[in-house]
């Protein structure tokens, strides 16, 4: 009897080689920085190919955010060892006496924001509204709201999966459903099931227990004095995901939900098109006529909708992530509550990888009822609590039937998980996913062996976040430095780079509407970014 025999009777159709054809990805957002600790000011590095077209390496709202991106791969070793041969690529192309940031929160940052440099995407049309997206963007939120990095874990589950599910059942509703919408309804069920989980994602993996204090600069904030500059809150487990983080009140009131795609599309498409006193206010064009943000709608675009975990499909060219969803169904999700690990040389170890798999696995075979908005409200409360308190003894956190000690909900949500672990673990052959499970188990009962315990503690150690911070990452670099990469390594990501330049060139050299009346038509019929 192998070790996933134990799972309930209803899932004995699913085999090990299900799960083997799970794909997944890793997208890790980070800071170039100078030498004296302040954000970098460079251009992108040509040598790194165009950060318009190129598949791998891009940036993000700064032209200083690095953004490195795996293709789907069959296994998470796979997958961390692709982010790692991209970033020894990075690092051999970084302009003299730069580093890469190790942390989610930023490093130190001009007293005037006008000086986190906004990306910049050559002279094409689609180029410059990327950089127009992103001066709304800084103009709606501020522009150091925008240098926080997080790492995001794309996962999908094979079409064999669905199909051999949907067989096994005796519901004639799931018998005769449309293969799309089964498969479709199954990932919403993850992502409502995630959505409950996101306090214990950002307990086990928060590190981001403290900010540098140029971070909260002309903001008024509830963060204590630290050391060396630091501020921070003493049982804080991931600020980055709280309300000094990554966050828009005025989203949650977009009626945005997760129990039919039908209704997320509508409502995303809804907020791209609904005009926002607010935003209004602030002028698409300045008193000379230029652009200063795509539109004054609650969302410019799609992508700027906030949410620990999105349902994505592949667009193709022109099209909008809720077209390709309404045409295509869901093809994998994106898990985004999740903090760089400072302490690894890439943002994210094996152990981190594996537990989000089984994670989600768990979520993927869970049975969840619709998600609405009176416990949304009570998530939200859930998570500022656990982002804030979630290492304070006896924190309790809003349960069904009242309070509950965080700790007995943690504890018996990992067990949930554990039948995932070995699934997988058969699948894979080995160890390594309850391996994974073991250390989170660990961490729940031992609060000072967390990330944001570490943190706090280094931070403590090192006489303020910025020292950390930097003592990491220059160990970081002269690691990677020494990466060895293959001489087939370097001239396909030579190749890339170059191919890169070429497409961007292409693109600039097709256009035939100036910018402003490009985005005339834009304005009236929006694409994709």
């Amino acid at each position: 009897m192998t070790q996933s025999a134990a799972l309930n009777e209803s899932f004995t159709w699913l085999k090990p080689e299900h799960l083997t054809g799970m794909r997944r990805g890793i997208e890790r957002e980070t800071l170039r920085m100078q030498s004296n600790g302040f954000l970098a000011q460079t251009p992108h590095p040509k040598s790194l190919g165009s950060a318009l077209t190129h598949s791998v390496i891009t940036t993000d709202f700064s032209e200083a955010l690095l953004e490195m991106i795996t293709p789907p791969l069959p296994t998470p070793q796979a997958a961390l060892k692709f982010l790692r041969e991209t970033h020894a690529v990075v690092v051999q192309n970084l302009p003299k006496g730069e580093t890469l940031w190790s942390m989610s929160m930023p490093c130190m940052l001009d007293k005037d924001e006008q000086a986190i440099p906004l990306a910049q995407y050559g002279n094409s049309n689609i180029g410059h509204l990327k950089t127009l997206y992103r001066h709304g963007l800084g103009l709606r939120y501020g522009r150091r709201m925008q240098t926080i990095a997080g790492l995001h874990y794309n996962i999908s589950f094979p079409a064999s999966l669905f199909q051999a599910w949907q067989h096994a059942s005796t519901d004639p509703q799931i018998i005769h459903q449309f293969p799309q919408d089964f498969r479709d309804a199954r990932y919403l069920h993850l992502i409502r099931q995630m959505l409950r989980w996101t306090p214990l994602i950002v307990y086990l993996l928060g590190a981001s227990p403290a900010v540098c204090g140029c971070f909260l600069t002309g903001r008024t904030h509830d963060l204590q004095p630290m050391i060396g500059g630091t501020l921070h809150l003493p049982y804080a487990t991931a600020l980055r995901m709280g309300k000094y983080g990554y966050q828009n009140s005025t989203q949650r009131q977009l009626g945005i939900h997760y129990n039919q795609l039908s209704d997320y599309v509508t409502a995303l498409q809804r907020a791209t098109l609904t005009s926002y006193a607010p935003f209004a206010a602030l002028g698409v064009d300045d008193a000379n006529g230029q652009p200063v943000q795509i539109n004054d709608h609650i969302l410019q675009i799609e992508n700027e909708f906030y949410s620990s975990i999105r349902p994505k499909q592949i667009t193709q060219s022109g099209e909008t992530p809720s077209a390709a969803l309404s045409q295509r169904g869901i093809e994998y999700v994106e898990l985004r509550a999740i903090d760089i690990d400072p302490y690894s040389d890439i943002g994210i170890r094996l152990d981190t990888a594996c537990f989000l798999e089984v994670m989600t696995l768990a979520a993927l075979l869970s049975e969840q009822a619709p998600l609405l908005p009176a416990e949304e409200e009570r998530l939200a409360e859930n998570q500022t609590r656990i982002v804030e308190q979630g290492r304070k003894p006896d924190v309790m956190i809003a349960g069904d039937q009242g309070d509950i000690r965080f700790e007995e909900w943690a504890t018996a949500q990992l067990a949930r998980m554990t039948q995932a672990a070995h699934l997988l673990d058969d699948a894979y052959t080995g160890s390594a996913y309850r391996d994974a499970l073991d250390v989170m188990k660990s961490r729940v009962m031992q609060p000072n062996t967390t990330p944001s315990a570490l943190v706090w503690h280094d931070i403590l150690e090192a006489k303020g976040l910025w020292a950390f911070g930097h003592e990491w990452s220059v160990q970081h670099v002269a690691s990677l430095l020494q990466y060895p990469l293959s001489i087939e390594t370097r001239a396909r990501y030579d190749a890339m780079a170059e191919q890169s330049l070429v497409e961007q060139q292409q693109l600039e050299q097709l256009q035939t509407l100036d910018f402003k009346e490009f985005l005339k038509n834009y304005r009236l019929h929006p694409t994709s970014e």
